[in-house]
């Protein structure tokens, strides 16, 4: 299953919007997305909000990204790719 580590570089971190669009994003893609705060053992669906909120992830915080499916790697790069943007602020 291809994993990438991706660091929250937005100020406010991955509160409401940016998770909506995360979510929204992973949507797209017919793989499975899981998510986990590096230094937490919860892993969370990337395709659900109320999860991803779960992460409270703050600015610098790492986030480990694993997409299992027919298109993982290109979900993985997209939301790789979002994350290193600065999930869209």
């Amino acid at each position: 299953m291809p994993t990438a580590t991706v660091t929250i570089s937005n100020e406010l971190g991955l509160h409401a919007r940016p998770a909506m669009a995360f979510v929204q994003l992973a949507m797209t893609f017919e793989s499975a997305v899981s998510v986990r705060r590096r230094g937490c053992d919860e892993v969370v669906d990337g395709k659900s909000i109320m999860q991803m909120l779960l992460l409270a992830a703050t600015r610098g915080a790492q986030l480990e990204i694993a997409c299992e499916g027919l298109d993982s790697e290109a979900a993985l790069a997209a939301l790789g790719e979002f994350v290193k943007s600065g999930c869209g602020e």
